[in-house]
């Protein structure tokens, strides 16, 4: 059995540039509690260097309030549209860049490890994943959208992979 450890605070990342969802969880070695969980819309009628900029200021302010130690992030998959897919390569550095200038150790998970860690299955369908996230946080209903269902998945991802690495490493110790 894992000994309780100083739990950590993970900021899940779901980048977009209309919608970035952020998820954060406390995770404890052994379980996890949503702390907090929202979407940033940023309007079409704005600027990119506005909509980039809330993204940014946004990330920071909920880093300021919930001081995670560890920000999980979704990686890109490449899209048939070239221009969205540069757009959210865009809103993605800027979370990066806000998770940096907050010392938020980052890491990154693709969208397969993030799927398979919650529900089991890489190719895990949103419905799957919204029930999974709502089951593994003990939530009363799932998340109201897929983008804060991501992000809290993406913490939950970290989560897992944290209390994996460290069942290893007593496994290492016994041997």
């Amino acid at each position: 059995m894992l000994t309780r450890r100083e739990p950590l605070i993970i900021l899940g990342i779901d980048p977009g540039l209309a919608r970035v969802g952020l998820g954060v969880v406390l995770h404890d070695g052994q379980s996890n509690k949503a702390l907090f969980a929202d979407v940033v819309s940023t309007p079409a009628s704005w600027d990119l260097a506005s909509r980039l900029k809330r993204i940014h200021e946004t990330i920071r302010e909920v880093a300021r309030q919930f001081k995670p130690k560890a920000a999980a992030i979704e990686t890109l998959y490449f899209a048939a549209n070239v221009k969205t897919a540069m757009q959210v390569a865009q809103a993605r550095g800027v979370a990066i860049l806000a998770t940096a200038d907050e010392g938020i150790e980052l890491f990154e998970y693709t969208p397969l490890q993030i799927k398979q860690a919650v529900a089991g299955f890489g190719r895990a369908k949103k419905e799957q994943i919204l029930r999974m996230v709502q089951i593994l946080l003990g939530l009363k209903e799932p998340p109201r959208s897929d983008h804060m269902a991501d992000a809290l998945a993406a913490a939950l991802c970290h989560a897992q992979h944290q209390r994996l690495s460290r069942l290893i490493a007593l496994a290492s110790n016994k041997g």
